[in-house]
This record gives C-alpha cells, sequence and structure tokens, in this order.
C-alpha cells in the first residue's frame, strides 16, 4: 500500500489518475440537482434567524446553579409571555431567553420572574431590545456584498485568465457553495446571526481561493494546447485536477483543524449560539468548497469549452491523429472517443551520487 506521499507522487506525474473530467456530466449533474433540491429545502423547511434578524427582547442569566431550560419556560409562561419563546445555554452557568418584543413592564417581570427561578440577583439578569429594522438593514446590506463580490469576482477571473468560460465556472462553483451550505442551516434549523453572514462571504473566498489554484494549474498545462495533436483539453484538465487534489485536501484539512476546534468550544463549551453560528458556516463552507474547486469547477469548464467549435474541432483532429498513431504501431484501431493518460516526468527522489561525482579542483602550481 503506497503512503501519502507516494500516491500524490503519483497523480502529480500522471502515472494514477482519477476520471474526474471523464464523468463531468455524472458531477455537474449531482452538483445541479444538490442545488435544486437545496433551494426547495430552503424554501419548504425555512432558515431559522436570530433575533437580531426577528426583532424581540433578550435576556441573559448569569451565575445560575442549575442551567435547565425548563426552568426559563415555566418562569417566563408565569407573566403571560407564552409563544415563540426561546431558550439556550450559555456555557456552564448561564442562560439566554429570547421572546416577542416586550415593553418596559413586561420586561421587568420577566427578568424578576427569571431571577427568582434562578436563585439569582435581578442585576444578575441583563436584559436588552433588538427592533428588526436593524437585521433587516444587515440582510440588505449582505445580500449587496455578496452581487458586490460575485460581479468582481467574474471580472477579475475573466482577465486574469483570460478565459469567459473559466470565469463562468467558478462563478457557478461560487453559487454551489453558498446554496448548499444555506441548505444546512436550513436542515440543521441552527440559528442563522449576522455571524453567520460574515461566515458566509467568508467561505466564498477561501471556495474561490481554492478554484483559482486549480485554474492556475489547468492554464499552466493547456497553454498552446491548440497548437498540438497529442492531447485534448478535457484530460490535460483532468491532469492538472489530479495534480492539485494533494494539495487542496492539505489546505482544507490545515483549515478545517482551528475551525472545528472553534466549533466545538463554541458548541460544547460555551453554549449553543457563542461562536456556533460562523464557526459552522465556515466548516461546512470550507468542505463543500474544497469538492466543488474540484468536482465541479473544472469539469464544468471542460462543459462550456466542449460547447466551442475550436475545441471540438481540436478534438477531433487529436482523436484522428491517435488512431493514426495507434494504427501505424499496432495495426489495431482505436475505439472512437478513447482518452489517453496523460504523463509528465517521472519524479523520482534525490540520492547522494558519491564523491565520485563531486566536481574536483584543478591543480594550481605553487608561484
Amino acid at each position: 500500500m503506497m503512503s501519502f506521499a507516494q500516491w500524490g507522487n503519483a497523480l502529480y506525474s500522471g502515472k494514477k489518475s482519477y476520471g474526474i473530467v471523464a464523468h463531468r456530466k455524472l458531477f455537474v449533474g449531482l452538483a445541479g440537482g444538490l442545488m435544486v433540491l437545496s433551494a426547495v429545502l430552503i424554501a419548504v423547511l425555512g432558515l431559522n434567524p436570530s433575533i437580531e434578524f426577528t426583532g424581540g427582547s433578550q435576556f441573559s442569566v448569569t451565575g445560575v446553579s442549575t442551567s435547565q431550560q425548563q426552568v426559563a419556560y415555566d418562569a417566563v409562561a408565569k407573566t403571560g409571555v407564552t409563544s415563540d419563546v426561546r431558550v439556550s445555554n450559555l456555557g456552564q452557568n448561564g442562560v439566554r431567553v429570547q421572546t416577542p418584543a416586550l415593553d418596559t413592564e413586561q420586561t421587568g417581570e420577566v427578568r424578576q420572574a427569571l431571577a427568582s427561578a434562578y436563585g439569582v440577583d435581578v442585576n444578575d439578569v441583563q436584559a436588552s431590545s433588538i427592533g428588526p429594522t436593524w437585521g433587516h438593514d444587515v440582510t440588505a446590506k449582505a445580500m449587496q456584498s455578496l452581487v458586490i463580490f460575485l460581479v468582481l469576482v467574474a471580472l477579475v477571473m475573466a482577465v486574469y485568465f483570460r478565459s469567459l468560460t473559466m470565469s463562468a465556472a467558478a462563478i457557478i462553483a461560487l453559487l454551489h457553495d453558498v446554496v448548499v451550505t444555506v441548505a444546512f442551516f436550513a436542515i440543521t434549523q441552527v440559528e442563522v446571526s449576522p455571524a453567520t453572514l460574515i461566515g458566509y462571504l467568508t467561505i466564498l473566498g477561501y471556495s474561490l481561493y481554492d478554484t483559482v489554484v486549480v485554474f492556475d494549474k489547468i492554464r499552466e498545462h493547456t497553454r498552446g494546447v491548440w497548437d498540438q495533436e497529442r492531447y485534448t483539453f478535457g484530460e490535460l484538465v483532468n491532469l492538472a485536477v489530479n495534480q492539485t487534489m494533494v494539495r487542496s485536501i492539505n489546505t482544507s484539512v490545515v483549515a478545517l483543524l482551528p475551525v472545528g476546534c472553534i466549533l466545538f468550544i463554541g458548541t460544547f463549551l460555551l453554549g449553543a449560539g457563542t461562536l456556533t453560528d460562523i464557526s459552522l458556516a465556515l466548516f461546512v463552507g470550507m468542505i463543500v468548497g474544497a469538492y466543488s474547486s474540484i468536482f465541479i469547477a473544472a469539469p464544468l469548464l471542460v462543459i462550456l469549452e466542449d460547447r466551442r467549435r475550436r475545441t471540438r474541432e481540436h478534438n477531433g483532429r487529436v482523436l484522428a491523429a491517435r488512431a493514426a498513431r495507434a494504427a501505424a504501431t499496432t495495426g489495431e484501431e482505436v475505439p472512437a472517443g478513447a482518452s489517453a493518460s496523460v504523463r509528465v516526468a517521472p519524479l523520482t527522489p534525490g540520492r547522494h551520487l558519491g564523491q565520485a561525482a563531486q566536481p574536483t579542483r584543478k591543480n594550481r602550481r605553487n608561484r
């Protein structure tokens, strides 16, 4: 069994290759179906917006001897507030209670009820009120930022790679990442807060970085692709994807380790709602982003390029030349559409060649 380093070396040299581009229609079709399913889940299940978006009153109780949530539900119910009440733990000795918007008198009653129920001083119950207008402004700004980001990314990608197909493939992959991540929040009903929106925008940058790395290797291999008749555009793209696969895995693992630690600390130690919103968005988004850069962006690029006449004509010439070379060498015909495995120079580890291979100094006469 080969080691991880040997596996990466085999992928880079082309000795071992996965037919990601060969199954591009399958991967892109699955991505499209997943996006549709995600949109349906978001529309049906809906999201669980935080109080910053819905507006209302929030009470934080600290220094409690017991963090049982039912105690808070019963205490709030005694004041006459029974609908849309949400209770969550804040660490090991804190409780957070969210209710619809309350007036000053009701706020005082709820504070007193919570203090009595948990056996703490009323000053240990902090109350705050948030209007829904602020949440609407945050949502509008987030959507505006998303649109501006996608437009700028499309322009920069088109200029940097000088390819509209690369720009389009990258944008579609980014949209896939956002929709799937939002659908995960709809399924789990984890609270969506302004920090979650920050996480969404952050994963776009991470996913774009990973896609640019793959596309940069693709550009390196496909430079002058139309001037040769040995490999098709898709075969060279597949080589680039396999060569960058190990790098994408390593980068994703390194990035997920600290985010996973933050997610664990925020969820199990500090209590739900503390760092969970942004860390969960980052954790899910990074996984989806790493997947999309390899299995969606690159295959979609080949699909878009295959729609161009220049690419189709070049593919035809390559297959015809390949069939002619095979017939001249073995006398056997190559099946139509057969692909070839692209290989680069074999990579071998360096070794010491001994003293005999070292340069020698010429003898100089003493003057």
